[in-house]
């Protein structure tokens, strides 16, 4: 089935527009923290809510493995089509429409991190990342080439039977997002709609032995294991960013 066929589970419906760009995630991890309202208020946008899960907020650290992107009519391309990602993300609402908040994304291809910036706003970085796939192990490392020099390295796995989340629990919370927000330079913010089918999740086993990747964007992790999920693949439409104000 066509993924623009599937829109039961969306809050919302599609956008009239047509999408510019596709992708697909493959052996993503969520690590998920608890963290401080207070701490988040300070670096998030003004204009957005914090999307909280009874009365909690919470930040997540998602690396995994980009596969097939590519603009609207062009076919995904040797090389260029396929990288690696790492971001760091917290959970928002703006005008009741809940959506993620990207603190970073940092990417091992100049094109996707160069491109990415300049037509959807985000804070994109050049990093050099190592992610190598052994017997449905992923190992992940990345540093960023400047500035901070921000540092994951991590092992995960799936550690369990794939499920949907329910409606209403903190998993579908924590990853059933279907937009995101950003603003640029000059302060103006936007929205921009992407879409998939639900998520088939996993319980995941993770030995993640540095993360600076959270300290870079100004914010303190609670001394406590991550909940974690894992997702082996995933197709993803994105739309053209929509201005708000």
């Amino acid at each position: 089935m066509d993924i623009l066929e599937d829109v039961r589970h969306r809050e919302w419906p599609l956008p009239d527009a047509q999408w510019i760009l596709k992708q697909t995630w493959n052996h993503l991890l969520f690590a998920h923290w608890p963290v401080a309202i207070d701490q988040l208020r300070s670096v998030v946008p003004g204009f957005l809510e914090l999307d909280l899960f009874a009365n909690q907020a919470w930040l997540s650290v998602t690396p995994f493995k980009v596969a097939d992107f590519s603009p609207r009519g062009i076919p995904p391309l040797p090389v260029v089509s396929s990288f690696d990602e790492i971001n760091v993300r917290t959970y928002v609402v703006h005008d009741g429409m809940p959506g993620v908040y990207f603190f970073s994304l940092d990417a091992n291809s100049a094109m996707a991190v160069g491109g990415a910036s300049t037509l959807f706003h985000l804070p994109y970085f050049l990093a050099d990342i190592h992610a190598d796939d052994r017997r449905s192990r992923l190992s992940f490392r990345s540093r960023r080439r400047r500035g901070d020099g921000a540092e994951f390295d991590a092992q995960y796995s799936p550690a369990g039977a794939i499920f949907r989340p329910k409606v209403g629990s903190l998993d579908y919370f924590l990853t059933e997002r279907y937009c995101l927000y950003t603003h640029d330079s000059s302060a103006n913010a936007y929205r921009v709609h992407i879409h998939h089918v639900p998520w088939e999740l996993q319980p995941a086993e993770a030995q993640i032995s540095l993360n600076t990747m959270v300290n870079a964007a100004g914010l303190r992790l609670p001394s406590m294991a991550p909940l974690l999920h894992y997702a082996r693949g995933l197709d993803v439409l994105i739309w053209f960013p929509e201005m708000l104000r």
